[in-house]
């Protein structure tokens, strides 16, 4: 019987992606629609909801982001279907390390707590969840993930801009493998705990292992660049989007990696796409 799942925000990074993976790996795919669906209604039949929906540029989400749980969970309780959440590292906090499901929470953001609350709503409503917890988005399709915006804004002109020192590691995601991920262990979700924490590891890398890497595939010298935080300081009293950006600068400076060993024990045939194509796509 072929199993259905309901992808919110399919136009989105999480989504658009999701999409493709579940729908390769045999599901019946079905696209919320704002303009014309309402969450109950769509979820009708669904075996697993895949939640891409985020307020774009960190928009309200003190507001916004409660509001689409409670609404997910109504759903995902109506109709019997497992919930699959992309979780972020903001509630570990500025502790460097290689965190995991175990790491204790220790949010130093706003945004930090509010996913943190977010997250506990679905453990405490009794609905399976899968988060599938990852870092900095690399996304093949678009130019405006992390890794385009900011680190390679500049690389026509040799330069790769760094947010951070160079030697601090940053966990990165790239989401085809997110979402490849997200639909194997969807696939064995009667298997998993009502509530699972899976970090997914990807690539981490330093801005030193990123300039060897790019350096190695375009076959000239690279040079570092800071990027220009004194910018965003100046516009922060009247653009909401530098001022959510300048909460969330300590991440930058905060050495970190995600733990491959709950992913690899669930999932121990899955291979990522190695960081030399990863990269190439991104160029």
């Amino acid at each position: 019987m072929t199993q259905t799942a309901l992808i919110l925000g399919a136009s989105g990074k999480i989504g658009r992606h999701s999409a493709q993976s579940f729908a390769t790996a045999g599901w019946h795919i079905r696209r919320f629609n704002r303009a014309t669906d309402t969450l109950m209604q769509a979820a009708r039949g669904v075996d697993v909801i895949v939640n891409g929906f985020n307020p774009p540029n960190y928009h309200n989400w003190a507001e916004l982001l409660p509001q689409y749980t409670a609404q997910i969970i109504d759903a995902a309780q109506a109709h019997g279907a497992t919930v699959v959440l992309p979780g972020n590292v903001y509630h570990f906090g500025d502790q460097p390390g290689v965190w995991s499901e175990t790491t204790p929470p220790n949010p130093v953001s706003r945004k930090g707590r509010i996913r943190l609350q977010m997250e506990q709503s679905y453990r405490d409503s009794g609905v399976q969840t899968i988060v599938l917890r990852a870092g900095n988005f690399i996304d093949p399709d678009q130019g405006d993930d992390v890794f385009s915006l900011i680190y390679l804004r500049h690389i026509t002109k040799g330069k790769i801009m760094l947010p951070g020192p160079e030697d601090v590691r940053q966990a990165a995601c790239y989401l085809p493998d997110w979402a490849r991920a997200a639909a194997e262990l969807a696939d064995m979700r009667s298997s998993l705990a009502a509530f699972e924490d899976i970090p997914f590891p990807g690539h981490t890398l330093s801005g030193e292992d990123l300039k060897v890497h790019l350096e190695q595939i375009l076959q000239r010298p690279l040079r570092f660049e800071s990027f220009p935080w004194w910018a965003l300081t100046l516009t922060a009293p009247f653009w909401e989007l530098a001022r959510e950006l300048m909460e969330m600068r300590y991440l930058w400076h905060t050495d970190h990696a995600l733990s491959a060993k709950r992913f690899n024990s669930l999932l121990p045939g899955f291979k990522p796409t190695p960081i030399e194509t990863v990269l190439r796509t991104c160029l």
